[in-house]
């Protein structure tokens, strides 16, 4: 794709919107705002919002872009009034790779959705009433699913100040409520069944590791879930703990690109490693126990529920992820889980989570049926707030740097 620059060699400012939602950061835009190219799926889109975000980057912080250096801050978000009647707004999610040029289409950043409500509010994309809690209807477009996003609104306007605290963020903020309805895939989705071997556990032979037993589970995003202890590790691991250990973090990526083989949604273990990095996402839990957070935040074991650490893209993610959330609060509601087995009995309804940084409390929805279990809903609550509206600007391309960015 050639980005249009103008005499000055410049290239053209697209109108965007950076939005820290939950524990993560990304660039939005609404879909009509991009190049015409770019408002569909396809090389062209992908190369611009690489070009956007920063990557590829050999050096890892993307400082000629807007990621930040990290799976929390490298990600996009393409909005658009929706084409669904039982909808208000479409939301496509873009899990940008720092260090290669892949953009991962096949999941959703459960963070990042509750800015989704406030960016179509501000923007126009949908009808509000002046005062008073907001329910914006989204349609998430990469897993297929309804969510809905409380919003507190006064005088038209969204309120982004409040006391919520969300551990991982700094600063409080006005609580969003988000609903992630029937989060289960099945069948007729495009996603598969939520439990897509079948099974509650399964044992995925990874060699050189050996044969790790594991919980897959479609819920929210794919995910899988396995003991710390399996692994030779406690569950209350710092991010530097992980991070800093190559090794370690080959070990993991191995277990979960075997665990999206498994599952049906890559044809080899590089495949899952190279083109998919989102998804599925990788956890190892443990029951809870004191533990200390980032920031030197004391937990105790009492305060929480369960104990787990999880991956994003290849790293160790400095909080939890909002559909790793999702994820779990279903795989606990599932009796001889990982999950269910891991966390304090009689939690299987509203369990609060030990993560990096703190605690986060999800509740569940769930029901027994004939086929299986169903979840009907997961609750969890999140804040945003616009860090800046402006232009962004992809930067000048030469046929050079055009031909090495889409290699």
């Amino acid at each position: 794709m050639k980005i249009m620059n103008n005499a000055f060699g410049d290239a053209t400012p697209i109108k965007a919107t950076y939005m820290r939602g939950g524990t993560s950061k990304g660039v939005f835009f609404a879909l009509d705002d991009l190049p015409p190219a770019a408002r569909v799926p396809g090389a062209a889109r992908d190369q611009l919002l690489l070009r956007v975000i920063g990557s590829p980057d050999p050096y890892g912080k993307q400082i000629d872009g807007m990621g930040g250096g990290s799976s929390s801050t490298s990600k996009v978000a393409l909005l658009s009034r929706s084409t669904r009647s039982d909808c208000d707004v479409d939301f496509l999610f873009g899990a940008v790779s720092i260090e290669s040029a892949v953009i991962d289409w096949s999941g959703n950043c459960g963070n990042l959705t509750a800015a989704v409500g406030p960016f179509a509010i501000t923007h126009g994309l949908m009808d509000t009433p002046p005062e008073g809690m907001v329910a914006v209807r989204i349609w998430q477009a990469n897993i297929g699913k309804k969510i809905i996003a409380h919003v507190p609104v006064v005088q038209g306007r969204v309120v982004e100040a409040g006391e919520f605290v969300l551990d991982g963020v700094t600063f409080p903020s006005a609580e969003i409520q988000l609903e992630f309805l029937d989060p289960g895939a099945d069948e007729a989705g495009s996603g598969g069944a939520m439990l897509p071997t079948g099974r509650v556990l399964d044992h995925l032979q990874v060699p050189g590791i050996g044969r790790i037993e594991a919980t897959l589970i479609n819920a929210g995003n794919p995910s899988i879930f396995v003991a710390a202890a399996d692994l030779g590790l406690r569950g209350d691991e710092t991010q530097a703990e992980v991070n800093t250990h190559p090794e370690l973090l080959d070990r993991l990526e191995a277990i979960r690109a075997h665990g999206a083989v498994a599952m049906g949604l890559a044809i080899s273990v590089d495949d899952a490693s190279r083109n998919r990095p989102h998804t599925p996402k990788l956890a190892f839990l443990a029951p809870p126990q004191d533990f200390i957070a980032a920031g030197a935040k004391r937990v105790t074991a009492s305060e929480i529920d369960l104990l787990v650490r999880i991956m994003s893209m290849g790293q160790m993610h400095h909080a939890m992820t909002g559909t790793g959330a999702v994820a779990i609060a279903a795989a606990a509601a599932i009796p001889n889980t990982v999950v269910a087995r891991m966390r304090r009995p009689g939690t299987d309804k509203q369990i609060r989570i030990g993560h990096a940084s703190g605690v986060l409390s999800v509740g569940a929805q769930a029901q027994q049926t004939e086929n299986g279990w169903h979840i009907s809903k997961v609750i969890i609550s999140r804040s945003a707030r616009r860090l800046m509206v402006g232009e962004v600007f992809p930067a000048p391309q030469t046929e050079e740097s055009e031909s090495s960015l889409g290699s």
